[in-house]
């Protein structure tokens, strides 16, 4: 089977009968059996993805078939599919079946994509090397003694493994982004609101979206057109129209780009991706763009502010998992403390169990206007700086990340230096507004770099046309 790199190329050989989505699908899942030791899968739904794969060949044939015909698509095990377990990576969900779908879920199916199964992540979205999963760490394709990057980690290395054509994860504060930069795909965080979270389960809700992770940037436009628009089910979804992204014309002006100045002095950025910065910036100059430093005396804020936040979010959302409703129960409780108690303390790994309690610590009576109310002050600067930024100029040019992809074990250990590795992706979550990361090449260890673009709110259509251009030039 040949590699495809796009929707359209895989649509182009079943219009020619080169190939069937049954083939497709088999395919995919010799791959996944044959890297079963990246441990990119909690779930593969084998025989069902080629059922429907049968189904979608006789449309194929019928010549009515839907817009994503072809697409065989993981998910992130943190995002509902109706009759199919979902654990969020977790063991205290372990077992649990989703009665209902997602809302995304239900609108790729509409469209005739074919779900192969669900990826591995860490746990309730909370880390960065997909290190935290109740189900075993996430090795990278690349360098399997590396870490793919959190928490959709799963998601990225399957793209990146070819296990399948794309995926679909959750970006809080660059959970999208981050995997795909670390494994050399492409990773996209819609504007918060974009895209429902209907369906997704909850680690912040103030932050979390779903986003797709891909090799091309037109099947990124694809999905974000089929997945993005306003939902009765979830109150935070925005009600600005959803684009034709794929059918937009070209922007071919020349653009303004910023670049935060302090990235570049910062000593925690290895030295190549601070040259891999200054050479694009040196590559879109060349190229007629305007491209200039500005400052963001906020960056060393971002980190703090964005996980007092969530922190206190994750302690709200996570108290419905009690040992009570549903999920895992201790067999040693014996009253209703006890279950309360043991159940979670026994269903959640040690990073949930360390931010549920700090959460609940700076909600707390006498720690709340000093933590949780001060950060949402902070909040409310970053964005405000970001969107001035925004404003002034087309985007934001930075690494997505300080390092390339770090050792299975190097850093778990030390959730300060864990937590830092969000510095680049969490001002585009705190801000609310969209971002992608590219794949820029490897470094000399062979590793993949990425880049990110931030952009106004809202302005997905001119970020995807803009990464689809920036890609080629680079």
């Amino acid at each position: 089977m040949k590699f495809y790199s796009s929707l359209k190329e895989v649509q182009h050989d079943l219009k020619i009968h080169a190939v069937s989505v049954v083939g497709l699908v088999q395919y995919y899942l010799s791959r996944i059996n044959q890297h079963q030791n990246l441990n990119a899968f909690n779930e593969v739904f084998g025989e069902e993805a080629l059922t429907n794969a049968s189904f979608i060949d006789q449309k194929l044939a019928s010549g009515n078939f839907g817009r994503l015909a072809g697409m065989v698509i993981a998910i992130k095990d943190n995002i509902c599919y109706k009759g199919h377990q979902v654990t969020a990576s977790s063991k205290i969900l372990d077992g649990f079946v989703s009665v209902f779908s997602a809302t995304v879920i239900e609108r790729l199916l509409a469209e005739d994509a074919i779900i192969i199964g669900r990826c591995n992540c860490d746990e309730f979205a909370m880390g960065g090397s997909n290190e935290t999963s109740f189900f075993g760490p996430v090795k990278n394709f690349w360098d399997i003694t590396k870490v793919p990057g959190g928490s959709s980690g799963g998601s990225a290395v399957a793209v990146q493994a070819d296990m399948c054509l794309a995926a679909l994860g959750t970006d809080t504060g660059g959970s999208v982004r981050q995997p795909a930069s670390f494994c050399g795909v492409i990773g996209l965080k819609p504007t918060y609101g974009r895209v429902s979270r209907h369906g997704i389960i909850a680690y912040a809700s103030s932050f979390d979206q779903v986003g797709p992770i891909t090799r091309s940037v037109e099947d990124a436009a694809l999905l974000m057109e089929i997945m993005a628009g306003s939902d009765d089910y979830d109150s935070t979804s925005a009600q600005n129209p959803v684009p034709q992204y794929t059918s937009i014309p070209k922007n071919t002006d020349k653009r303004s780009i910023a670049y935060i100045k302090e990235i570049l002095e910062s000593e925690g950025v290895e030295q190549e991706i601070k040259d891999l910065m200054q050479n694009k910036i040196q590559v879109l100059q060349a190229a007629g763009h305007s491209v200039k430093p500005v400052s963001f005396e906020y960056l060393n804020y971002v980190v703090p502010t964005y996980y007092v936040l969530t922190m206190a979010e994750a302690s709200s959302n996570l108290s419905r998992f009690d040992g009570v409703h549903f999920g895992y129960r201790s067999p040693d409780a014996t009253n209703a403390e006890t279950t309360y108690t043991k159940s979670r303390t026994e269903g959640f790994g040690e990073e949930v169990r360390r931010r549920i309690l700090l959460g609940t610590f700076v909600l707390s009576s006498g720690y709340y206007d000093a933590y949780y109310a001060k950060a949402q002050k902070v909040r409310r600067l970053i964005k405000e700086k970001i969107d001035d930024i925004l404003s002034k100029h087309d985007f934001i040019l930075m690494p997505t990340t300080p390092t390339a992809a770090f050792n299975i074990g190097e850093i778990v250990k030390d959730p300060i230096v864990m937590y830092l590795e969000d510095i680049f992706t969490v001002p585009a979550a705190l801000a609310g507004v969209p971002a992608i990361s590219l794949p820029m090449g490897n470094n000399k260890k062979g590793l993949p770099l990425g880049l990110q673009l931030l952009a106004p709110a809202f302005a997905e259509a001119d970020l995807l046309n803009f990464s689809e251009y920036f890609l080629k030039l680079a």
